[in-house]
C-alpha cells in the first residue's frame, strides 16, 4: 500500500519539516508528500475551489481518499490502525490523505471522500497537521506490527 499526503501550502523551514520527516521516514509503507499552492490572491469560495482542484490532481488514480476535516470521525489510534489494516486487506493500492488550507475544504472534496477524518475538535495549523498525521500513521503501523511504540 502506498500513501500520499496532499496538503495545501509549502514548508518553508523551521521545525515542522523535521517533525514530518522524522515520522514519515519510519513508515513501512512508501509515503509521498505532495504540496500544492495557489499563488493568485483568490478569496473564500474561489480559493477553496482552486485548492480542491490542486489537491485532487495530486491524488493517485483509484486511491482511497481520506479528507482531514473538523466534521470527520475522530478515531482512537487503535481504530485508525484498524482502518489502515482494512484498506490493506481489501486490496487498496493507494491511500491519499488530503489536508486543506486556511479556508478549509471545498464541498466537492468532502463529497469525493471515502472517509472524513478529524484529529480532534481543536483547529491545527495545516502545516503542523502533516507531522501529526505522519506520527499517527507510524503509530498505526507499530500497532499493526505489535511494536511497543504504542503503549496503550
Amino acid at each position: 500500500m502506498r500513501l500520499t499526503i496532499a496538503s495545501v501550502g509549502r514548508f518553508r523551514g523551521g521545525p515542522l519539516p523535521a517533525l514530518y520527516s522524522e515520522y514519515a521516514s519510519r513508515l513501512p509503507w512508501p509515503v509521498e508528500l505532495k504540496e500544492v499552492e495557489e499563488k493568485r490572491p483568490l478569496k473564500g469560495a474561489q480559493r477553496k475551489v482552486r485548492e480542491a482542484e490542486l489537491l485532487m490532481k495530486a491524488v493517485p488514480d483509484n486511491a482511497r481518499l481520506v479528507v482531514l476535516h473538523e466534521t470527520g470521525k475522530a478515531f482512537t489510534s487503535v481504530e485508525f490502525a484498524q482502518l489502515l489494516e482494512q484498506y490493506a486487506d481489501t486490496g487498496a493500492q493507494n491511500v491519499a490523505f488530503l489536508i486543506g488550507g486556511a479556508e478549509g475544504h471545498d464541498p466537492s472534496t468532502l463529497k469525493a471522500a471515502d472517509r472524513l477524518l478529524s484529529l480532534g475538535p481543536m483547529t491545527w495549523p495545516h502545516l503542523m497537521v502533516r507531522g501529526l498525521l505522519a506520527e499517527q500513521l507510524y503509530r498505526a503501523s507499530s500497532i499493526l506490527a505489535n511494536h511497543p511504540y504504542h503503549r496503550a
